[in-house]
């Protein structure tokens, strides 16, 4: 039996969840952003042990973000289940910036396209997507009681005026047709506290209660709720204010709480599932970008929902349910590259033509990278990945590549998005094949390239990074060497969400991974043998 849950259950960038029940097993869904497939969805039967279950949008039909800004593409996706099917509506944004009027006013025109997608099996070939509107982010489904669908999503307005994020609004969906009916309903303005979004609507003893995150989705993120007997309000806020929230206690394990779903067991508990943040000690950046964490909640007899302890807290270890313990079998990947299909480890960046960017069967064994564009891009990077889901970790990669010129590029990257990044990466200058190290950083200097072995021999070079808190530090060394050579330390804690250009969105988490650029169009080749990651938290 276990006896705690180990917080947060879905560790490294996993924000924004939403969590169904369906008889024994319990599924939850997170947001993707730019990363290739889009949604992860994880599979648990006890809430103790999670296992990557799908990731839903792999086909063109269903997502294309190429051309989409850092931190856009699928937003807060929403996944709920009604006539035997599961149905998960999601935001693929295109656009997050700010225009200007007349040289003074600021309009802030966003694009939100909201769809919904569905599966009779949660692992099985999802539906081409159906568009809904896009008046807004965070779309939700609530299935009533009445066999009534409605679909949910927070409204934005871009008038200099007004607030931007302008309140709930609700619609009717016609789930045979997929179809939205009537008008739209705005059915919270939100509280004291703004940012007013990712909406989620309950019903219990007749009232309708609605969950919605506010604060913004820093260190004063929460949960809030609010309930009325009409399904279109008037809706009351809830006496304690928020239900959960770490704002004002920096020094919790888990900061920065909010954004959440709730689910019930089979007798009637409820629990939330919400992201939440973990800073590096003694820095507020969380270089592991918003993650994914579950505990008990209980309804009070005045008919409101509460933490266990009344307290609105984040609990790190909350006791388990009183369920059978369901481990799932270790099925780790151990490096190689000597499967058909790229290990479910990794992902990409925006386009749904993998072929492109990489094969597999190009030279059996290997990951072959073909030259794309910068790590600037928007369109067409060569970059595959994996979460950072550690403090402390060493990622090691063996890379054979050959530049004909200063504009090819490939090696291994910590990535954030493409304003900050640290590269090792080998190039060539003049008649020399060089290793140089490129950073990009909105702070200490911008951006900068160093030369760390101006003239390396021919043949594979193995790379690595080892990771430990806010310290970066790559080392490098031909095949066959037993020694290690070293690069000066660098700041592993700009790749967070707290370090950032003004006015960029900043959603996502690190990751580590390899990358390959031919800024001469060629697509040149890296291949490389194997990537490895390995975690040293000490839990």
């Amino acid at each position: 039996m276990n006896d705690r849950i180990s917080n947060p259950i879905l560790r490294g960038f996993n924000p924004d969840p939403s969590i169904v029940r369906v008889g024994e097993d319990f599924f939850v869904a997170t947001s993707t952003f730019e990363w290739f497939p889009g949604v992860q969805i994880h599979h648990s039967r006890d809430l103790v042990h999670w296992r990557l279950a799908t990731r839903p949008l792999r086909r063109p039909e269903q997502l294309d973000m190429r051309g989409a800004p850092d931190s856009c593409g699928v937003w807060a996706p929403d996944l709920t289940y009604a006539d035997g099917r599961f149905w998960l509506v999601y935001t693929d944004v295109k656009r997050f910036g700010q225009s200007t009027l007349d040289g003074a006013t600021g309009l802030t025109l966003r694009d939100f396209h909201n769809y919904f997608v569905t599966c009779d099996r949660i692992d099985g070939e999802w539906s081409d997507p159906v568009y809904l509107n896009s008046s807004g982010f965070d779309p939700a489904l609530f299935h009533d009681d009445d066999g009534r669908s409605w679909l949910l999503n927070m409204l934005w307005d871009h008038r200099p005026t007004k607030p931007r994020f302008a309140g709930i609004v609700a619609q009717e969906l016609d789930r045979g047709t997929g179809k939205l009916l009537g008008g739209r309903h705005l059915i919270f303005e939100g509280t004291e506290r703004g940012f007013t979004e990712g909406p989620h609507l309950y019903k219990r003893d007749g009232w309708y209660h609605l969950l919605v995150a506010e604060g913004g989705t820093g260190w004063e993120h929460a949960v809030v709720m609010a309930r009325s007997r009409n399904l279109f309000g008037p809706y009351e806020v809830h006496p304690d204010g928020a239900v959960l929230t770490s704002f004002g206690k920096h020094d919790l394990p888990l900061t920065r709480a909010g954004h959440g779903d709730l689910v019930e067991l089979a007798d009637g508990t409820p629990w939330i599932g919400y992201l939440c943040g973990r800073p590096l000690p003694g820095r507020e950046r969380c270089v592991l970008g918003r993650e994914t964490a579950l505990q008990p909640m209980q309804w009070g007899d005045d008919g409101w929902l509460r933490t266990i302890r009344g307290d609105a807290l984040p609990d790190p270890a909350p006791p388990a349910p009183d369920l059978p313990p369901a481990p799932w079998p270790a099925t780790p990947w151990e490096g190689s590259f000597d499967t058909p299909d790229l290990p479910q480890d990794l992902q990409w960046l925006r386009t749904p033509h993998p072929e492109a960017l990489f094969s597999l069967s190009a030279r059996p064994g290997h990951l072959r990278l073909y030259g794309r564009e910068s790590l600037g891009s928007h369109f067409t990077q060569a970059l595959v990945a994996r979460r950072q889901q550690h403090f402390r970790y060493t990622a090691t990669t063996q890379v054979e590549f050959d530049p004909a010129h200063f504009q090819q590029a490939a090696g291994l990257i910590c990535y954030y998005n493409g304003t900050k990044y640290h590269y090792l990466f080998v190039t060539r200058d003049g008649d020399a094949r060089q290793l140089q190290i490129m950073s990009s950083s909105p702070v200490d200097g911008g951006s900068s390239v160093v030369t760390v072995a101006p003239d390396l021999p021919r043949g594979p070079i193995d790379l690595r990074v080892e990771v430990d808190l806010d310290e970066l530090r790559f080392a490098w060394r031909p095949q066959g060497d037993r020694d290690w050579q070293l690069a000066p330390a660098l700041d592993a804690s700009v790749l967070s969400d707290e370090v950032s250009f003004s006015g960029l969105p900043n959603f996502t988490g690190a990751f580590v991974g390899m990358a390959c650029q031919d800024m001469a169009g060629t697509a040149a080749p890296a291949d490389f043998a194997f990537f490895r990651y390995e975690g040293r938290d000490s839990d």
